[in-house]
C-alpha cells in the first residue's frame, strides 16, 4: 500500500492551491503541490532549519552551536562537514567529506628552547 501524503490525509483540495502548514512561530514547516511534491522543513528555537526533506528523496540535517553558528551538516547523498568558531564567531576550522580542510585556529607558541629562572636558577624549557 503506497503511503498517503499529508494533503491526501487532511483531504486537501488542490483547485484552492498548495498545502502550507506552518508552525507556531509562523515557519513554513509544509508544503504539498498537488502533483505529490512536498517539502518538510524542521526548525530549532532560533529559527534556523535543522531538517529538510522533499518527496524526491533529498534530505539534509544540521546542527548549530548555542551562539547560532553551523557546526555540522549531512545531506541524503552522503556528504557532510564540520566547522569551527573562535570565541568572536569566525570560522577557523573546516572539514568535508570530500576531504577537503581549512584551519585557521591559531598556532601553538612552542616554549622549546626557552629559558626561565626560578629562584636565581636558569632552566631551558623543552616540550613533552
Amino acid at each position: 500500500m503506497k503511503k498517503q501524503t499529508v494533503a491526501q490525509l487532511l483531504k486537501h483540495d488542490f483547485s484552492k492551491g498548495g498545502l502550507y502548514l506552518y508552525d507556531s512561530n509562523g515557519k513554513l514547516i509544509y508544503y504539498e503541490h498537488s502533483d505529490g511534491f512536498y517539502e518538510k522543513k524542521e526548525y530549532d528555537n532560533n529559527g534556523n532549519i535543522t531538517y529538510y526533506e522533499c518527496s524526491n528523496g533529498f534530505w539534509f540535517k544540521r546542527d548549530y552551536d548555542v551562539n547560532g553558528n553551523l557546526i555540522y551538516g549531512e545531506q541524503s547523498n552522503g556528504f557532510w562537514f564540520k566547522r569551527d568558531y573562535d570565541v568572536n564567531g569566525n570560522e577557523i576550522y573546516f572539514e568535508n567529506s570530500k576531504g577537503e580542510i581549512v584551519h585557521n585556529r591559531p598556532k601553538k607558541k612552542s616554549c622549546n628552547g626557552k629559558v626561565v629562572e626560578i629562584d636565581g636558577k636558569q632552566y631551558r624549557l623543552t616540550e613533552i
